[in-house]
């Protein structure tokens, strides 16, 4: 394209811009203009702080359902077992019950406080053979107790292990309430399974103390019987040939 056409179609534009009316052309008002951007700005705003308070309401139910979440772990059933093991060796406990009514009849006959005078020598022995056996069986009732406390200190570390990692790895409330629940269960758990071994360790030395006391009351009632009521024998010097 020449110089003189591109001159030429400038002068034609300009005479067309010369000659457009006034009222044909864009008037801007700076005063609406600036009211416009404040109502859009304040529009802009409201809508942020919306969508940080959607945001802000989601978090918090996210907070909540983790709050609410259960702990997927229970170790209740694990020591409920083990005392019931420890239950089981009681029960299965020989010799003098541990039901109130039913040991103070056999006790008062098995660990007289005196014996009667019709009471048989032979059923003395019995009842001290009796004693003995019954003896015997607390020591090896509390020595089983022992055994099974032992073999239970394996399964309580293990669930204590278990239950301090789910309580520090708990994502919400709820969760590291039931772990701490959980713990305070095996701290009982671990209180009562000392309270039967306590409790078959003394039994057994209580059976030990009454035999001893029945053996002296025993070995009395015989020296008596021995000795008789009259004039117990006196020794005397004896002279053989003269002498």
């Amino acid at each position: 394209m020449s110089k003189g056409v591109c001159f030429s179609s400038l002068a034609v534009a300009w005479s067309l811009l010369t000659v457009q009316p006034v009222s044909a052309m864009t008037v801007i008002d700076p005063t609406n203009l600036v009211q416009n951007t404040l109502t859009a700005v304040r529009t802009l705003e409201q809508i942020n702080n919306q969508v940080e308070q959607l945001q802000n309401e989601s978090q918090m139910l996210v907070n909540q359902a983790r709050n609410l979440a259960s702990l997927d772990y229970d170790v209740v059933n694990r020591l409920r077992a083990s005392l019931v093991k420890s239950e089981q060796l009681i029960a299965e406990a020989q010799g003098l019950a541990f039901d109130v009514q039913n040991l103070d009849s056999e006790f008062a006959r098995l660990y007289p406080e005196k014996y009667a005078a019709t009471v048989s020598g032979d059923l003395m022995y019995q009842d001290a053979q009796e004693r003995w056996a019954h003896t015997l069986n607390g020591l090896h009732t509390a020595m089983r107790i022992q055994a099974q406390v032992s073999s239970n200190l394996e399964d309580d570390e293990s669930a204590l292990s278990d239950l301090v990692g789910q309580s520090q790895s708990a994502t919400g409330a709820l969760q590291a309430m039931q772990a701490t629940n959980q713990l305070l269960a095996l701290q009982a758990k671990q209180s009562i399974q000392a309270q039967q071994l306590q409790l078959t360790q003394d039994r057994a030395a209580s059976l030990e103390l009454a035999r001893q006391a029945a053996a002296t009351e025993r070995a009395r009632e015989v020296r008596r019987r021995f000795l008789g009521y009259g004039t117990p024998y006196t020794p005397y010097p004896v002279r053989f040939y003269g002498n």
